[in-house]
C-alpha cells in the first residue's frame, strides 16, 4: 500500500560536505510543492570533518517535531550508513553512493570506539563482516530496500556532456545528486526540484545551472533504472500548489525578523553557537527598505556586548544582545546594573547543553533557573520562553514591549532546537504587532515630575513606572550609577529610601502579571482530560504531536499546559488551568526538572511524573508518545523517566 505525503527523510555526511545544502533544497522543494515539514539539524562542534545530519519530517498536514524512525536514508558516506541505518523501518529505503561499498568500520575514524564495537558485535552475531557491504546485507535481510547510485560514473557522463575536463570541481555535487535520486524514487516533480535548486543557489546562476543539470541527469537515471524497471518504492511525495500564506523559515531567522519588525535598531553579540546565526542574519539584512537600519556590532566579549546594548537602551534605542549559556554567564553583573537603573534591554538566550562549554552545538533546557536568578541581589526581570519558530517571532516583539513598558531587562529564552529547526509555518502577521514604548517622553517638560518643572528619572509613582527620557534630552539631568539612589539618581544609603526603591522596582513584577493577558502567561491546549502535561519552550511541538498520536492510536485524551512566562511566575493562571488535573506530568529537556521546582515554589504542587532528557538531542514526538502512553496505561511505574534517543 502506497504511503503518500508522509515521510521521515534523513541525510548525513562530514561537516562541510554539503549536508545542509542538500537538506535545504529538499525542504524548499517540499515547501514549493505545498507540503508541511519540520526539519532538525544536528552537527558537531568543529568546522569540518565530523558527522552532521539533517532529518526532515514531511506531511500534507502540519507537523511540529521530528520522529525517531527513518523512512528514507540518503547516504553519501560510510559513517552516515553506520550511524543511522538501524533506525530505518522495515520496507524503508536507503539510497547510497555506490563508491562507499568497500569501506569498513575501521575506515571511519570519527566513529566512537564504543560505536565501532557495538556495530562489529552486531554484524558478527549475524555472521557478517564489519563493512558497508555487511551492513547492507543485514539491512536487506530486515526488509530495507537498497538503491545504489554510481555517482562517479554519472559525474563522468555529466563532465563529458558539459565539456568539463576536471571531475574535482564536480565532486562537490554528489550531495545534490543523492538528494535528486531520493526524489526520483519518491516520484516527486522534477521541475519543483529544479526550482528549489535555483532558489538555494539564486545568488550564483552558473552554479545553479550546473547543479540543476547534475540533479536532473541523476533523477532521470534513477527513475529509469529503479522506478520504471521494478515499480519503485511504496513512498510517494506528490507536489501540489504552494501555499501563499506559508513560510519556510529557520528559528534564528524568525527571531531576527521579529526584532526587525519590533523596531530593534541596535544588536550586539560575541560569536557563540547557536546564537551567532541570528546576528549574522541581521547583519545580512540590516537595511530595512527605507525604514532605517539595524546596527549590528560584533564586540570583543559578552561583557562589552550587554554593556553596549544597555547604553543604547539609555539613548532610547530599542536594543538587544544575543548569546547562549557561557556568554550569558559573563553578562550577569551588567544585567544587575540594568535592573537597578531600570533600563529596558533585551537578552535573547539560546540555550545549549552545559555546564561550562558543555556540548556547544547540542540542545538542552538547562538555563531556566539561571535566567530567573542570575545576578547578586534582587532586581526585576521578565523571562519568557518560545515554544516554536512561529512563537519566537511574536515573542521577539513582546520582549521589547515588556522591556520598555516596565523598564526592566527581558530575557527571551529560545534554544538550539528552535534556532536550528527549519519549518513551514503560517506567514507572520505583522498587523498583529503592536509597539508599546511605555513612558518614553520626547522632552524634559513632558516628563517633568515635580512642580518646579525639574526632571526626576526615578520618581516614585503609583505603579512604579517613572517617565523616561533619552540621554541628552535638553533640561533633563539625571544620574545613573550601580549604587542605590534617590529619585534623581544620586547615590544614597538611606534605609527608608532603600526600602521604597526596592518596593518600586520589584513591584513591577506584580504589575506585569496584572496587565499581561492569560495567553501571554500560559496556554492550555485541550480541556477534555484530567491528565495534563506541563512544560515550557521547545518541547511544545513534540508534546502536541504525541498527544495527537495518543488520541488517534489509543483513544487517550490529554491536556497540555505550556508555560510561556517563567518570571514572574504566573501562579494564578497556571493554578486555574490545573484545577481539574488528577495526574500531572512534567516534560523537560534538563536533568533536574527545573519547571517542577518553580511549581513547588509557587503553587506548592509537584508533578506526579517527570519525563526528562539531557543527552543533547531534542525530544521527538515518538519518544514522548511512548513515555506518555506508558505512564497513562501503567506500563511505566517509575516517577522519573529519562529519554535517551539520539545519534
Amino acid at each position: 500500500m502506497a504511503i503518500v505525503n508522509r515521510l521521515s527523510w534523513v541525510t548525513g555526511g562530514p561537516q562541510g560536505s554539503g549536508v545542509d545544502t542538500a537538506a535545504n533544497i529538499f525542504a524548499k522543494a517540499c515547501a514549493l510543492g505545498g507540503l508541511y515539514l519540520f526539519g532538525k539539524r544536528e552537527y558537531h562542534s568543529n568546522i569540518k570533518g565530523e558527522h552532521s545530519y539533517f532529518s526532515i519530517h514531511v506531511s500534507e498536514s502540519p507537523v511540529r517535531a521530528h520522529v525517531d524512525h527513518i523512512d528514507m536514508l540518503v547516504v553519501f558516506d560510510a559513517e552516515t550508513l553506520f550511524r543511522h541505518a538501524l533506525h530505518v523501518v522495515s520496507d524503508g529505503v536507503i539510497v547510497y553512493d555506490a563508491s562507499i561499498t568497500g569501506s569498513s568500520i575501521d575506515d571511519v575514524p570519527t566513529l566512537e570506539r564504543s560505536k565501532r564495537d557495538e556495530l562489529r558485535s552486531l554484524l558478527s552475531s549475524h555472521s557478517l563482516e564489519g563493512t558497508v557491504d555487511g551492513m547492507l546485507r543485514l539491512l536487506e535481510s530486515q526488509g530495507v530496500r537498497l538503491y545504489a547510485i554510481p555517482c562517479h560514473d554519472l559525474l563522468q557522463d555529466i563532465a563529458s556532456k558539459r565539456g568539463e575536463p576536471s571531475l574535482s570541481r564536480l565532486m562537490r555535487m554528489v550531495n545534490i545528486m543523492m538528494l535528486s535520486s531520493s526524489l526520483a524514487l519518491l516520484e516527486y516533480d522534477q521541475q519543483v526540484l529544479a526550482d528549489a535548486i535555483r532558489y538555494v543557489f539564486r545568488a550564483k546562476k552558473s552554479i545553479a545551472d550546473l547543479n540543476v543539470d547534475a540533479a536532473l541527469y541523476t533523477y532521470n537515471y534513477t527513475k529509469a533504472k529503479y522506478v520504471n524497471e521494478d515499480g519503485g518504492i511504496r513512498y510517494r511525495l506528490v507536489a501540489g500548489k504552494p501555499m501563499h500564506d506559508m513560510l519556510l523559515v529557520q528559528g534564528n531567522q524568525s527571531v531576527a525578523l521579529g526584532k526587525m519588525v519590533a523596531g530593534c535598531r541596535f544588536q550586539t553579540y560575541y560569536p557563540i553557537t547557536p546564537a551567532s546565526d541570528e546576528s549574522e542574519f541581521l547583519e545580512a539584512n540590516e537595511l530595512l527598505d527605507g525604514r532605517g537600519s539595524v546596527v549590528v556590532i560584533q564586540t570583543e566579549d559578552e561583557i562589552a556586548a550587554i554593556c553596549m546594548a544597555i547604553g543604547a537602551g539609555l539613548s532610547g534605542t530599542r536594543a538587544s544582545t544575543s548569546t547562549s549559556g557561557p556568554g550569558f554567564s559573563l553578562m550577569v553583573e551588567a544585567l544587575g546594573w540594568a535592573g537597578i537603573n531600570e533600563v529596558p534591554v533585551v537578552v535573547t538566550l539560546y540555550q545549549r547543553a552545559g555546564p561550562s562549554t558543555g556540548l556547544p552545538t547540542r540542545h538542552e533546557q538547562g538555563d531556566l533557573l539561571f535566567a530567573i536568578h542570575a545576578g547578586h541581589g534582587e532586581f526585576p526581570r521578565a523571562v519568557i520562553a518560545s515554544g516554536d519558530v512561529e512563537e519566537a517571532f511574536y515573542d521577539a516583539v513582546r520582549a521589547f514591549n515588556y522591556a520598555e513598558r516596565y523598564q526592566l531587562p527581558v530575557i527571551h529564552i529560545v534554544d538550539k532546537a528552535i534556532a536550528n529547526s527549519v519549518v513551514t509555518c503560517r506567514a507572520f502577521n505583522t498587523t498583529l504587532v503592536r509597539i508599546d514604548r511605555g513612558m518614553l517622553m520626547d522632552t524634559a517638560g513632558a516628563a517633568a515630575t515635580v512642580s518646579d518643572g525639574s526632571y526626576m528619572r526615578f520618581r516614585f509613582t503609583g505603579d512604579g513606572i517613572s517617565p523616561r527620557v533619552r540621554l541628552g534630552t535638553p533640561d533633563a539631568v539625571f544620574w545613573n550609577t550601580g549604587d542605590e539612589h534617590d529619585e534623581r539618581g544620586h547615590i544614597t544609603e538611606d534605609p527608608d529610601l532603600r526600602v521604597r526603591m526596592m518596593d518600586k522596582r520589584m513591584g513591577k513584577l506584580e504589575l506585569l502579571l496584572k496587565e499581561l493577558s492569560s495567553d501571554e502567561q500560559a496556554i492550555m491546549h485541550g480541556h477534555s482530560s484530567d491528565a495534563t502535561v506541563i512544560s515550557w519552550g521547545s518541547t511544545k511541538g513534540a508534546i502536541l504531536d504525541a498527544i495527537d498520536m495518543l488520541r488517534a492510536r489509543d483513544g487517550i485524551e490529554m491536556n497540555f499546559v505550556q508555560v510561556r512566562l517563567l518570571n514572574p511566575f504566573p501562579s494564578a493562571v497556571v493554578s486555574s488551568m490545573l484545577e481539574r488535573t488528577r495526574m500531572l506530568i512534567d516534560v523537560e529537556m534538563n536533568y533536574s526538572a527545573q519547571l517542577s521546582k518553580l511549581l513547588r515554589a509557587n503553587l506548592q504542587r509537584d508533578a506526579d511524573y517527570h519525563v526528562v532528557k539531557y543527552n543533547g538531542r531534542p525530544m521527538s514526538s515518538s519518544e514522548v508518545y511512548e513515555a506518555l502512553k506508558g505512564i497513562i496505561t501503567g506500563g511505566i511505574k517509575s516517577k522519573r523517566v529519562v529519554l535517551r534517543h539520539g545519534v
